[in-house]
């Protein structure tokens, strides 16, 4: 199997509690082929570390605006 690990980062418009952080880890999380996700909730950014042959960004971008939340 040939695994591409990479790392991006979205910055989201707003960012307004702690549970839209658990939502969107939650979300992104279940993904295959997403390693880790981390929300960054005073500064609004999302930080992925996913395999690229099994998940492209525009997907991950696309789970966080299913949820609400823009990504700029």
């Amino acid at each position: 199997m040939n695994t591409k690990i990479k790392t991006t980062r979205f910055q989201l418009e707003t960012l307004n509690c702690p549970t839209c952080v658990a939502k969107i880890e939650g979300a992104l999380n279940k993904q295959d082929g997403v390693k880790e996700a981390k929300v960054l909730f005073n500064s609004s950014k999302v930080k992925v570390v996913f395999d690229e042959s099994e998940v492209e960004t525009k997907q991950l971008s696309g789970i966080i605006e299913k949820l609400g939340y823009p990504v700029i």
